[in-house]
């Protein structure tokens, strides 16, 4: 018999982990997330829809979770891997706790353990497909941080991922103060996710503000705003376009 008769597996040039394509592209998708610092705390909104390609196919996706005892986490982009993501972090917060040495993870750390994450997936070509924003009270210190699916990260008073990057954070820019009260806070995170509810056809108007401070994480009920959508441009959005339908 012709030893070329014989089949041997096809591994091909990339070894055989080129057939495990895990969300090289998205599937169910979740879209922007904002956050800012008040004067005792931190205060973040998300939307619940869940797009499936350009349809709203879920519309009571939670995207705002508590991480430990200081922080809270909210995620833009892949459902599936911000799950994945989430058991990464029980894992982490878990073997916090068993060292039981009176110290645990604050926001700061859990925020340096996610940029690390997104880095490592980024440099392996099967990144974890989302934006996140980690934010957090510890002794009495705020901290609000984001990190991109490719690991890029930064601190600020006020973040947003996705299209809130582009349409809430020139709102954020103008009228957010370190003295925020918590009712001013929440109308400014309203403000900036009824203009991303106008403009970004992902955006669905149920939505949950989830604060945090030195007493724990509320996540509060999902609700809509009141919209107005009689306004000209709405009318005709086309209107004066040249070369529109």
């Amino acid at each position: 018999m012709n030893c070329m008769d014989s089949k041997q597996p096809e591994t091909g040039l990339l070894g055989p982990e080129s057939d495990s394509q895990r969300t090289l592209y998205p599937y169910v998708t979740g879209t922007s997330v904002v956050a800012l610092k008040y004067k005792d705390g931190i205060l973040m909104a998300a939307d619940m829809g869940g797009s499936y390609g350009s349809t709203l196919r879920y519309k009571s996706v939670e995207r705002m979770k508590p991480i430990g005892k200081h922080s809270l986490l909210g995620a833009s982009g892949e459902i599936s891997d911000f799950q994945e993501i989430l058991r990464y972090l029980d894992e982490l917060i878990l073997y916090d706790n068993m060292w039981d040495d009176g110290n645990s993870l604050g926001p700061k750390e859990v925020h340096n353990y996610l940029t690390r994450v997104m880095y490592n997936r980024r440099n392996k070509f099967n990144p974890l497909w989302n934006s996140l924003v980690l934010g957090g009270v510890k002794n009495g210190q705020t901290y609000l941080g984001m990190v991109s699916m490719i690991g890029v990260n930064f601190e600020d008073n006020h973040v947003a991922t996705g299209f809130g990057n582009h349409l809430a954070r020139p709102i954020l820019r103008q009228e957010w103060h370190e003295n925020l009260s918590f009712e001013e806070g929440v109308k400014l995170l309203e403000k900036c996710m009824r203009v991303l509810l106008y403009r970004d056809r992902s955006a669905v108007n149920k939505l949950q503000i989830a604060k945090i401070t030195e007493e724990g994480v509320t996540i509060s009920q999902p609700y809509s705003l009141k919209t107005h959508w009689e306004f000209s441009a709405f009318q005709n959005p086309t209107q004066g376009a040249v070369g529109s339908w």
